[in-house]
């Protein structure tokens, strides 16, 4: 079975516009999709160029809102140009995604990072808060208790930089990116790219 390695930024809005699409291409193909919640702002982006939006450049800022402006447009997908929560301290959410892939499996860890991910550009609201989080995670189908006691565990703080040191190793920067074997495709504006390499084109 053809797995997917899907390497995200919780407070990415590229992330949320190709949710949908890149869960329907994996079911399509057979592939399994699996969520790396990584830490870009510390770990990817110092090493490979990379700025944090609020300290891009107001013309890489404006383009940046113009074309969430487009693709919102584009795809008839319903996204906030500037949450007022954006961006979040995604770190501890982004543990209970690593948790839940690694003791619920791939497919809820998707489906709690993409309603995280929800929240924050369709609802404004804040996946940090504490009367929030435990919320996504159980109309995420999760066990909130169990998951929330699970991500304090350390070793989860741990693999999320491990596995951002290894998507640096893959030739990953940017979020999203969707990683197959050796072939990286960054950004959900790639997919086209991504359902012909699934369909062996």
């Amino acid at each position: 079975m053809t797995t997917i390695d899907y390497y995200i930024s919780l407070n990415s809005p590229w992330a949320h516009l190709g949710a949908a699409r890149i869960e329907a291409l994996a079911a399509q193909h057979g592939a399994t999709l699996r969520v790396h919640p990584c830490d870009y702002r510390e770990t990817i982006f110092p090493a490979s160029g990379g700025l944090p939006l609020p300290k891009r450049s107001p013309q890489r800022q404006a383009y940046r809102a113009q074309e969430l402006r487009r693709w919102r447009a584009h795809l008839g997908t319903p996204i906030v140009l500037a949450p007022k929560h954006s961006p979040f301290d995604e770190v501890f959410a982004a543990h209970c995604v690593i948790a839940a892939r690694e003791t619920v499996g791939n497919a809820a860890a998707v489906t709690l990072a993409h309603r995280i991910l929800r929240a924050l550009w369709e609802e404004e609201a804040n996946p940090a808060d504490p009367a929030t989080l435990p919320r996504l995670i159980t109309e995420s189908g999760l066990d909130a208790p169990a998951l929330l006691a699970a991500a304090a565990d350390p070793g989860w703080a741990a693999m999320r930089i491990a596995e951002s040191q290894a998507a640096l190793a893959r030739g990953v920067f940017g979020a999203p990116s969707y990683v197959i074997g050796d072939e990286i495709f960054w950004g959900q504006d790639r997919l086209d790219f991504v359902a012909r390499h699934l369909a062996g084109g």
